[in-house]
């Protein structure tokens, strides 16, 4: 005896909602990919302000001169003709400073 299930008697009927089936399930995976690509790109990034900081700091020391030759020069010439003086005031203020701007 044999069974007649929502009228699906032959093959190519049970082919065809196979078929179907099939379809649906593609486009349920097509509409979870696009909500997930829709869901990806709302992602952000935030740089603290240290961050920010040491960015543009990298950026101002990768566009200054390595050496400043002239500068160097200039100086050497002061020093070996003895023009070259150092004031001992300003250069302990200097130091000074510079240790208390590490911590």
């Amino acid at each position: 005896m044999a069974l007649n299930i929502n009228n699906l008697n032959n093959t190519s009927q049970v082919k065809q909602k196979l078929d179907q089936q099939s379809q649906v399930k593609q486009q349920g995976v097509q509409q979870t990919n696009t909500e997930q690509t829709k869901t990806a790109r709302q992602d952000s990034l935030s740089l603290t302000p240290q961050a920010q900081q040491m960015s543009e700091l990298q950026k101002k020391a990768a566009d200054a001169p390595v050496v400043d030759q002239k500068k160097i020069d200039e100086l050497k010439k002061a020093i070996s003709s003895g023009e070259y003086k150092v004031n001992p005031e300003k250069l302990a203020a200097n130091i000074a400073n510079f240790e208390f701007s590490i911590d």
